[in-house]
């Protein structure tokens, strides 16, 4: 119930008891994945590692705005502090290009984050997605260290 909305006693909040049986499990269950390119905080390139933590959060906000309405998204969104967000490392553009076409191929809903005006492709995210659903297209990558 609304803040101040008082409902009478045995009475859920509206819509309380609507949620299909399972969603929460199903909720838990999805996660998102972002992906940065592991160059960028090494020599020559030598990033500051809170810019390229930055450039993760942008492609991670990217991905669940553009995706906003997927029931997924939604889902996710609501879990709150339960968000599962996997970090993993591409080792160079390259790869995190030949990642994007993959995805891409495969009707993967993500979002490559380019900086400007740099014009360098730094990381993608995918919207949050069953693990079982995309885990196969990130295999070869390592968590980010």
């Amino acid at each position: 119930a609304a803040p101040g909305m008082h409902l009478p006693a045995g009475c859920a909040a509206p819509y309380a008891s609507m949620a299909a049986p399972g969603a929460a499990a199903a909720a838990a269950a999805l996660v998102q994945y972002v992906v940065l390119r592991g160059d960028l905080v090494r020599p020559p390139r030598s990033w500051p590692l809170g810019a390229v933590v930055a450039q993760g959060c942008h492609a991670a906000l990217a991905a669940a705005h553009a995706h906003r309405q997927h029931p997924d998204t939604r889902a996710y969104l609501e879990l709150g502090g339960a968000m599962r967000t996997v970090v993993l490392e591409a080792p160079d553009e390259a790869a995190l290009t030949a990642l994007a076409e993959t995805l891409k191929q495969h009707s993967i809903d993500h979002e490559v984050w380019t900086e400007q005006p740099e014009n360098v492709a730094t990381c993608l995210a995918l919207r949050p997605y069953p693990k079982d659903q995309v885990h196969q297209h990130l295999k070869k990558f390592k968590l980010l260290k």
